[in-house]
């Protein structure tokens, strides 16, 4: 039986799918709004520990919050020179989020668990199921938070003071969800008990279905950035005001759009303006400023800057960058070894950012696997996987994880 057989099943799979699919779900978009440090995260965590404990797994939470369910010593291992496989992802959605962007490679991760144990594979080496906390940055603006404060690429202080859209800080969030605050920052004790860390993913694009292929491992991520574009101009009323006589911010929002696409498409880069706030936000009233934010990835550092350069240009404002990670490899003699075990299995690189790539940026042995998303499409309701093809990444990752366990 391979990994991509028709025949292979997964019972415990559907069960868990089955338990966390409701969590979260707006009913009105059918998307999902699972953020950091909510109500909704707490019962997914709470999700996370009673399937590990169902397991026999050792939960242990780090200084970030991140979860991990330990199937062995990783202190021993530590000790004895081989540290642990990780496998896992996240759980948390941006908002109006499809299901399968991040839950599917945790509830996979279980999955796996399963399948070895019932196999009777006894790991050499220790093996966790990980839960990363707010990957997706939805409520305080920085993606892939847990990972960039264990690994120190998010200054403690600076994250704890971040605000959400209602003022509330992440120390605050913390707080109040029962995480100590105080102790946020880089944790190597955590770090030095991974080995390696595979992320099994719904794949955002269409590779794989043009492809024909069911599971595919990653080789890279594009280089990314974020910036704010601040727009001044001048309140005044909509219906008064003589057109020359205006100081409209919103003209100056256009351009930057239209630069920003321009300049992707003349690079062989992406690029969106994906979050707008207008002052006062009247609909009879000329805004006296507009503030957006611009996202801009490509395969290589020139091309990303080229974009933001035309939209300062256009725009007349000089984009403020808020993050930047550059092109991000995996660790590529292990992505060739595992497209070998999963019957040469195409190897492509991403436009989307994950914990994996902040992992690898900070040293550690690092790979992904996606599995073949039919819609082409991610960060909306209409993400999907077929079950068999989530089933046939269950049996990828349990190929995988029992190399490199074993």
């Amino acid at each position: 039986m391979t990994f991509d057989s028709p025949t292979f099943d997964s019972p415990t799979f559907d069960s868990m799918w089955s338990a966390i699919e409701p969590i979260g779900r707006e009913t009105s978009t059918g998307g999902y709004r699972r953020h950091a440090w909510t109500r909704d995260d707490a019962t997914l965590r709470e999700w996370f520990a009673g399937e590990a404990a169902a397991r026999g797994l050792d939960l242990a939470t780090d200084r970030a919050g991140n979860q991990w369910a330990w199937w062995g010593d990783p202190d021993a291992a530590v000790a004895a020179g081989r540290p642990g496989v990780v496998i896992g992802s996240h759980l948390d959605s941006v908002p109006d989020g499809g299901a399968f962007d991040g839950p599917l490679g945790v509830v996979s991760a279980f999955a796996v668990v399963d399948v070895l144990k019932a196999k009777g594979f006894v790991p050499s080496r220790p093996v966790a199921v990980a839960n990363f906390i707010d990957e997706e940055g939805a409520r305080f603006g920085v993606a892939c938070a847990g990972s960039r404060l264990i690994t120190g690429k998010l200054d403690a202080d600076k994250a704890r003071g971040l605000r959400d859209a209602e003022g509330v800080t992440m120390a605050e969030a913390m707080t109040a969800a029962g995480h100590d605050a105080r102790q946020v920052g880089p944790d190597v004790e955590t770090l030095r008990r991974v080995g390696t860390f595979v992320e099994l993913h719904v794949e955002q694009g269409r590779s794989l279905i043009d492809l024909g292929r069911p599971v595919a491992v990653g080789s890279s991520i594009w280089t990314h950035g974020r910036w704010r574009i601040d727009l001044e101009g001048e309140a005044n009323h909509a219906g008064t005001t003589r057109l020359e006589d205006r100081r409209d911010p919103m003209l100056a929002l256009a351009a930057a759009v239209l630069a920003a696409r321009k300049a992707a498409s003349a690079h062989g880069c992406v690029a969106t303006v994906g979050k707008v706030r207008v002052e006062p936000n009247g609909v009879n009233a000329i805004p006296s400023r507009v503030t957006a934010w611009l996202d801009a990835r490509g395969p290589g550092e020139s091309g990303v800057r080229a974009i933001v350069e035309a939209v300062g240009r256009q725009s007349g404002s000089l984009a403020v960058e808020e993050s930047w990670t550059p092109e991000t490899a995996f660790d590529i003699p292990l992505a060739q070894r595992l497209s070998g075990l999963l019957d040469d299995a195409p190897i492509l690189d991403t436009g989307a950012g994950h914990d994996a790539g902040i992992l690898a940026a900070a040293g550690l042995s690092t790979a992904m696997l996606f599995v073949r998303n039919p819609t082409g499409i991610s960060h909306s309701p209409v993400e999907f996987a077929e079950r068999e093809d989530c089933h046939r990444g269950v049996g990828a990752l349990v190929a995988v994880t029992e190399a490199l366990a074993r």
